[in-house]
């Protein structure tokens, strides 16, 4: 909500993912808000009584929100992601029907793209069929309904946008799904947490389950409270992962676990039971991205985004 709340005064328009977080949005931000998700049946009632934007994939689902009442919704068409929407050689049909009914007004017509960040061709190709499509729908069934397609990625790599709306999700916290175009953005998030406790291991301790790490010499091990439980993947265990600590990197040892996690301060001069770490973010003339977390955790970026965990207080500055 307080990111929201951020963009309130520059944002005519929110996507979210589901009814769960357009009603937490709602209760902060007065503005239209987009369920891009698809809505179960019992959710229905609660979208069209708040005056959400619901986003339909097929006949049938206008059809439920026509019986609700007056209701404006985004008309879907799927031209190659395979997820939601209305089947490309099957929208301009859908389409005259639903602007049909008689209590449903469309706001808008969307597609997604599934390689943009990896298939600049088919990319080009996509978007020329979906303003095709367009051309053709305002032609056949004249309207005000606007049309969105880009996302950060894009909106980062298909600029200028050709159409009315972007969708920017991740690139709003300054991280770019192209690295490329990361030296454009500006990353507004840190993750840290502290050293709490140190102690100095000798020659052939093992570190953490399955002892899949062990000390080749007299080590300053550091215990940091955070762990696969706050969203830090486990995946980077034993994967040359990093942290920082008072400016310096200091390489993750062991598996992560549940809570907690070790790193190896032996380099650090006076570290401190307490001192910081940076497990993405900045610190001095050392950043670990959340390019360089994804990478070695073979996975993306948005899952590391995405998966940090409730416990992990947010302070906003």
């Amino acid at each position: 909500m307080r990111c929201g709340q951020t963009l309130a005064d520059d944002a005519q328009l929110f996507g979210v993912a589901n009814l769960e977080e357009a009603l937490a949005l709602r209760e902060s931000l007065p503005h239209s808000i987009i369920i891009l998700g698809p809505a179960t049946p019992e959710e229905r009632s609660t979208i069209a009584q708040h005056g959400f934007i619901p986003t339909i994939s097929s006949l049938e689902e206008a059809q439920a929100f026509d019986q609700l009442g007056p209701i404006s919704i985004n008309f879907k068409i799927d031209t190659g992601m395979g997820r939601m929407g209305v089947v490309e050689n099957e929208a301009r049909e859908v389409f005259k029907r639903v602007a049909a009914l008689p209590n449903i007004n469309i706001h808008s017509i969307s597609t997604h793209m599934p390689v943009s960040n990896e298939d600049a061709k088919f990319t080009r190709g996509q978007l020329v069929r979906f303003r095709r499509i367009i051309g053709r729908i305002r032609a056949e069934v004249p309207g005000g309904y606007k049309a969105h397609v880009l996302q950060s990625a894009g909106t980062l790599a298909f600029n200028p946008p050709t159409l009315d709306i972007v969708r920017a999700g991740i690139m709003l916290y300054g991280i770019s799904p192209l690295p490329e175009f990361q030296k454009l953005l500006k990353p507004v998030m840190t993750w840290k947490t502290r050293i709490v406790l140190i102690r100095e291991m000798p020659k052939g301790s093992s570190i953490s389950y399955g002892r899949t790490f062990i000390t080749p010499r007299k080590m300053r091990i550091a215990t940091m409270s955070a762990g696969y439980a706050d969203g830090y993947p486990w995946h980077l265990s034993n994967r040359a992962a990093a942290v920082l600590v008072r400016g310096q990197r200091c390489p993750l040892v062991g598996r992560v676990t549940m809570d907690l996690m070790m790193i190896d301060v032996s380099n650090i001069e006076n570290v401190q039971v307490g001192d910081e770490v940076v497990l993405m973010g900045r610190d001095g003339s050392e950043e670990i991205s959340c390019g360089e977390l994804a990478e070695k955790a073979g996975t993306i970026t948005w899952e590391i985004i995405t998966r940090i965990g409730a416990r992990v207080r947010r302070v906003f500055v």
